[in-house]
């Protein structure tokens, strides 16, 4: 007796296999940018965190010292030449550890004799060659923007021509209107005294307070983004010699660096500064503040409050970025 099948199998058509492709392919477009935005937000708000924490270590260090930290501290001493105010401000932000280290390392150099025996870079052109400070190749989470994987990662010295790795962060102090070596001086290259309208919180050997911010710390700038460059020559966390010598570019920035754009080979120069959008294959974008996060970029205000930024803020920025101008700024601006 022959069975016959109650039911006969069969396969997907053509046609029916290609509008399931079809429909995968519209789901997996719909998926996406989803996915994009999602991971943005996280970036986003872990990079919002990270300045937060600076931020009230910041204030700590005021509570302590009775003035801000020094955007790049260099006064002499031989022991924290070159810091940044990162790296003063280590123990405050849960890394006092570290602090203890580069410190002690400082203070007891292997190399005594050498000239250079305290120097954060290590005195690579010296023979015997000094090592750096062990706190420049470590890599610390509260200074690196999620949304840059690259600040995850350490470089040799072999990269850099140094005795010692370097490690890297995405934040930088904000040093008012600029934070270049005439700045740091107390002076504008036309020899005319900076005053309270063009400088910022943190900038080479500052020395501010609470007192000094009489714009309000609400209204002013203390901390935003930039990431390093594309060949990671600036965006040196613990001690950036910046461009000219005093850590702009690496640690601190103005919102208005034209000497730094200038530096950089950018002409003109105006049109590369402020707050705007940056792509890191252009080294030009590294003279003003930008991110990786889309439409803006985070800043701590001098409060400790932290604010996601538009662009279109580049307008009120030398008044956000100067601590006592005396200017009134309208919020919706930014």
């Amino acid at each position: 007796m022959k069975r016959t099948a109650k039911y006969s199998r069969r396969g997907f058509t053509l046609i029916e296999l290609l509008v399931v492709i079809a429909i995968i392919a519209i789901l997996i477009g719909l998926l996406l940018p989803a996915v994009q935005k999602v991971r943005d937000a996280a970036a986003r708000a872990q990079c919002q965190n990270n300045l937060k924490q600076l931020a009230l270590a910041v204030h700590a260090y005021h509570d302590v010292n009775k003035q801000f930290p020094q955007g790049v501290y260099n006064t002499g001493d031989k022991v924290r030449p070159y810091w940044s105010w990162m790296a003063l401000t280590m123990p405050y932000y849960e890394q006092g550890a570290l602090y203890n280290k580069a410190e002690a390392y400082a203070s007891n150099p292997p190399y005594p004799s050498a000239t250079y025996n305290w120097w954060p870079w290590g005195g690579f052109w010296l023979a015997p060659q000094t090592p750096a400070n062990p706190a420049l190749g470590v890599i610390l989470k509260n200074l690196i923007c999620p949304a840059d994987g690259r600040q995850a990662f350490s470089i040799p010295g072999s990269m850099w021509g140094g005795n010692g790795d370097v490690a890297f962060t995405g934040y930088l102090g904000v040093s008012g209107l600029v934070g270049d070596y005439t700045a740091g001086q107390g002076v504008q290259s036309n020899g005319t005294p900076y005053d309270g309208g063009t400088i910022g919180i943190m900038y080479y050997n500052s020395k501010g307070s609470f007192a000094d911010v009489r714009d309000g710390t609400s209204n002013t700038l203390l901390i935003g983004e930039r990431p390093p460059s594309r060949d990671l020559y600036y965006g040196w966390w613990f001690a950036g010699a910046g461009w000219d010598g005093i850590g702009e570019g690496d640690v601190v920035m103005g919102v208005r660096s034209n000497n730094l754009a200038s530096a950089l080979g950018c002409s003109p120069a105006a049109n590369w500064v402020g707050f705007r959008p940056g792509k890191v294959t252009v080294d030009c974008d590294q003279a003003h503040y930008w991110s990786l996060h889309s439409g803006g970029g985070n800043f701590a205000f001098g409060d400790g409050s932290v604010k996601f930024l538009n662009y279109q803020a580049n307008s009120v920025m030398p008044q956000l970025a100067t601590r006592m101008g005396g200017e009134v700024i309208d919020a919706s601006q930014y």
